[in-house]
């Protein structure tokens, strides 16, 4: 394990990302032009791109979603960075924070001075059912596809044995989807923008408008239990705990941390990295938690010298709402069986003590695949330099956290990032 820090700081000087959605009208190469573009922008004292040397890209699968593959160079090319190397990196739903590692090490290592990482995923080209199958890739297709699980399924297994153990129902799942979606209604880039309670309302509008009677809830917990507003998927997960099929595309700029005030007065440093990997979910003794998490977690935190209660805000890997309720344990905020607890008492707000996923998380900012871990640094680099809108928490942000999973916790990656005045 890591005792030291990395032997070359590294700090992130601009960050962007395309709005989140679907685009029958865009690619991949479309989305990430517009992320690129943005990271540009928020560079205040002006890049050169011909000074970047590397690109890393994560991706998840442009074989199966757009039949193409070799996306890094054609990405790098749609940008103007041909001829530099570029690299495509696939690691599930952890592919865009693996890119990230990518990224550090070699500016850590001092094999490049300037590295351009991205993310991007275009999904929304299949139907539902082929892209289910398609990410059904990522998990164990010998023993556990071939007995009929999807993702759904797997994280539904993993909110079961967590009742069971910790006497959790599915009300407090509720919580996190409405948190989550109360943040990305103040993210203009969200896939949906919206809290439930206006998504209940516009329900309400549509029936009246097409002359059929108004639905009778009463709240917005009525709205959640109605199964034909909010259809069980695997229980006990509805559609609301699960993040949607999404297109998107973000990036990051990183350079040496002695360099980043040549370009911005308000760099953010990466401190630590950690990642670690696991058996698929079929082989672990305990579905509660996620040890990859555990273990990529205690890395990132000694390589920073920080601790969990050091940390001021985190993205975490919410691509269903239990993974949030895991996540936050796992990474030493809450102790076990406490996350869903924290979320009920609000804890985890955006005005909370230990805001969780200020973008609205992939829940509610939407979960292209790839493009989702750098995204999640996309959304600290902003809170940290109190660029976050109306979503901005309040007080300083000085640390942070990121939390990307792949697949069901067989990869796991942590950053955490730092703010020097």
């Amino acid at each position: 394990m890591p005792t030291t820090s990395l032997p070359r700081g590294v700090a992130i000087i601009g960050a962007g990302m395309s709005k989140f959605g679907a685009f029958p009208e865009k690619n991949s190469r479309d989305l990430f032009v517009e992320a690129y573009k943005d990271l540009l922008a928020s560079v205040e004292k002006g890049f050169d791109p011909r000074q970047i040397e590397s690109f890393y890209l994560g991706n998840f699968s442009s074989d199966l979603f757009e039949h193409q593959a070799h996306m890094a160079p054609l990405l790098a090319d749609a940008v103007g960075l041909t001829p530099i190397p570029a690299a495509r990196v696939e690691n599930a739903c952890a592919s865009g924070a693996t890119a990230l590692r990518q990224g550090v090490m070699a500016i850590a290592s001092g094999m490049a001075d300037a590295v351009l990482v991205g993310g991007a995923e275009k999904m929304t080209n299949l139907p539902t059912a082929d892209v289910t199958d398609t990410l059904a890739a990522a998990a164990d297709m010998a023993f556990e596809i071939s007995a009929g699980f999807t993702f759904p399924g797997f994280y539904a297994a993993i909110a079961t044995a967590y009742m069971a153990k910790y006497g959790m129902k599915p009300e407090h799942l509720m919580n996190v989807a409405l948190k989550n979606h109360e943040n990305g209604a103040l993210n203009p880039n969200a896939q949906f923008g919206v809290t439930i309670q206006k998504w209940m309302e516009g329900r309400v509008a549509a029936a009246l408008k097409k002359g059929k009677p108004a639905p009778t809830w009463q709240t917005v917990m009525d709205f959640l239990h109605d199964d034909s507003a909010n259809p069980m998927v695997a229980w006990p997960l509805r559609l609301f705990d699960c993040s949607p099929i999404t297109d998107g595309a973000s990036a990051l700029l990183l350079v040496p941390a002695d360099r980043a005030k040549d370009y911005t007065d308000t760099p953010i440093y990466i401190t630590g990295s950690g990642q670690a990997s696991d058996s698929a979910l079929h082989d672990r003794a305990d579905l509660t938690a996620l040890p990859a998490a555990q273990r990529a977690a205690a890395q990132a935190y000694q390589m920073a010298g920080v601790t969990a209660r050091d940390i001021r805000i985190a993205e975490v890997h919410d691509c269903f709402t239990i993974a949030e309720v895991v996540a936050t344990e796992d990474l030493g905020f809450f102790a076990p069986g406490e996350g869903y607890r924290a979320a009920e008492d609000g804890v985890t707000a955006r005005d909370g003590a230990k805001p969780i996923n200020t973008s609205g998380g992939l829940k509610s900012k939407g979960h292209p695949v790839g493009a989702s871990g750098v995204a999640q640094a996309v959304e600290v680099f902003k809170q940290m330099r109190g660029q976050a809108g109306a979503r901005q928490v309040s007080g300083d942000v000085p640390l942070a956290l990121t939390h990307n999973v792949g697949a069901t916790g067989s990869t796991c990656l942590v950053h955490i990032y730092e703010r020097k005045d």
